[in-house]
């Protein structure tokens, strides 16, 4: 995996990201690991949140980690720009909330107790990565959990989702961890290849107890 971000000849951009998953959505619903792999860190997020509602940003079809939070009474708001992924969430989730959106310049008018973006954030340029800070901030309180994972250092790679290939980017910790300061969030944990979590670079982090923004 952390050979994988170094810096390659060949790769498709991430202006062809929202195209693949649209392309790929029945294969990837078909082959999307289910085995709910992420089950601890979403059991932490919740363990931090002050309620239940959450913002799942790159939500795809809603399955394994949507319906679990629905599972244990999260009122669930996915938001995917791939029309596809929209409407495979609102079958597998009749009662939660979706959003046709890039969350790219999202503005919901509304706050989160917990914001995913569950290996959806990592599909971004190094620039729009940074400039999601902002929207995390604009949608969260000063209590929002906010879950994300990345690559375990910078650099760009090519990963596959339903069988094509597909963009994915990292910052390094130390800008990520800057990035979190900068917009008033406090760092809980951050795991690079986590082995109990298919090899995924996972953060988790608070609003510091102040506005955020």
């Amino acid at each position: 995996m952390r050979d994988s971000y170094r810096q390659s000849r060949s790769r498709p951009g991430p202006e062809a990201v929202i195209a693949t998953y649209e392309n790929a959505a029945q294969a990837y619903a078909r082959t999307r690991d289910r085995s709910l792999f992420e089950r601890r860190w979403l059991d932490r997020a919740l363990a931090y949140a002050a309620g239940r509602r959450v913002l799942d940003l790159g939500c795809g079809t809603g399955r394994p980690i949507a319906t679990y939070l629905a599972d244990r009474r999260c009122a669930v708001t996915g938001v995917d720009a791939a029309p596809s992924m929209v409407a495979m969430f609102a079958a597998n989730l009749p009662r939660a909330e979706v959003v046709e959106a890039d969350m790219r310049g999202l503005e919901l008018g509304e706050t989160f107790d917990v914001i995913l973006a569950w290996n959806a954030l990592f599909h971004l340029s190094a620039d729009d990565q940074r400039a999601m800070f902002a929207t995390f901030a604009a949608h969260s309180h000063e209590r929002t959990v906010l879950l994300f994972t990345s690559g375990p250092d910078a650099g760009e790679a090519t990963g596959t989702a339903g069988g094509l290939p597909v963009y994915h980017a990292s910052l390094a910790p130390w800008e990520y961890r800057d990035l979190l300061m900068e917009y008033g969030y406090e760092e809980i944990a951050f795991m690079p290849e986590d082995p109990e979590c298919q090899r995924h670079s996972v953060w988790l982090a608070r609003a510091a107890g102040r506005g955020v923004g």
